[in-house]
């Protein structure tokens, strides 16, 4: 009886921990963005309704009608998108933010272990990966809002749909009515966001894990005494508060945006910003203007959802990335990435 071979005949363990020490942001990214983005896409689809429908309806009654019409799958429509492409979108946003940082250590740029360093570095990390990665992400952001909003934009158009269109079809579509450049339909608006929000996000981020005890260097410690919780729970509470805040201030771009989208998509005549926030705002009747505090809550409708969205997802995110690699820097074999 031959002698059982040991698991190490089937791969070089040793190269495989070192791989993974070196790509450990985009291993610890992946990861992380495959469980957040699966958990928190019901919410981002909701919250792409309550954006753009024109009645007023609660998130229960929203959600109550999606399962009526459209069943569960309905909650998770064009989820491969975002599962496949923003996964990788985040890995690559995840190595630029890692990378800078890096370099702005390796110069001692904001070197100095105070808030502000920390958190104008996470800042300007972010800046930089967010304007970098839109050029990629904003085709499939586009293909994401067509697929979450098919059965509005076919009401816009008239029309009432039987089944919804696959993904592939509403790719097509779009090129086929605008061309390439097409599926870069609203992407200044998509460009600012990401930019202004991935800074925000990081920088809030990085400044809520100084709070949180880890210092410049990346080495978390004790938890201040006025909020003793468990170290292992401070990435998902720093995710969500900076997941949170962040997008609770891009929120109203990201509702023009939506729209913008939306009208193009159906084939309506073209609203600038300014003219699709101040009809948000103010109201379509420019003789009958709304309150302003009615606009606003229009504007920031469906904020709930996508607040307990980001809270989902983001701290997932973090809890899972840290955890990730805390695994990797226990693998045998030489040192790999620094903390992000």
């Amino acid at each position: 009886m031959s002698e059982k071979r040991p698991p190490s005949y089937l791969f070089d363990s040793a190269a495989l921990n070192e791989s993974l020490k070196s790509n450990k942001a985009v291993v610890c990214a992946l990861s992380a963005s495959y469980i957040s983005t699966f958990a928190g896409y019901p919410l981002d689809s909701i919250k792409s309704r309550l954006q753009t429908t024109r009645q007023r309806i609660s998130i229960p009654r929203l959600a109550l009608t999606v399962y009526q019409e459209e069943g569960i799958i309905g909650f998770y429509r064009g989820l491969w998108i975002p599962l496949m492409t923003i996964s990788f979108v985040r890995a690559a946003s995840f190595t630029i933010y890692t990378r800078t940082k890096e370099y702005f250590r390796d110069r001692h740029w904001l070197a100095r272990n105070r808030i502000f360093d920390v958190s104008a570095t996470g800042g300007i990390s972010g800046a930089l990966s967010g304007s970098l990665i839109s050029f990629g992400s904003a085709p499939f952001e586009l293909v994401k809002v067509r697929r979450q909003l098919e059965y509005s934009i076919a009401a816009s158009k008239g029309l009432r749909l039987a089944k919804a269109p696959s993904t592939m079809e509403a790719v097509r579509d779009i090129f086929r009515t605008n061309g390439l450049l097409g599926l870069y339909t609203g992407f200044r608006l998509h460009f600012v966001r990401d930019t202004m929000g991935t800074a925000l996000y990081f920088f809030e981020y990085d400044g809520f894990r100084y709070i949180m005890g880890r210092d410049a260097s990346g080495e978390q410690g004790d938890t201040p005494p006025w909020l003793p919780i468990p170290v292992s729970l401070v990435p998902f509470v720093c995710g969500s508060l900076a997941g949170v805040s962040s997008w609770a201030f891009i929120y109203p771009l990201d509702v023009v945006k939506t729209k913008v989208q939306q009208r193009a998509l159906a084939g309506e005549r073209r609203r600038g910003v300014l003219e699709t926030f101040h009809r948000l705002i103010r109201g379509p009747d420019p003789d009958a203007p709304k309150p302003i505090h009615v606009g606003l809550t229009r504007l920031y409708r469906g904020l709930g959802v996508s607040a307990l969205r980001s809270v989902t997802t983001h701290g997932l995110l973090w809890t899972i990335f840290d955890y990730t690699a805390s695994y990797i820097d226990r693998l045998p074999g030489g040192a790999g990435e620094g903390e992000p």
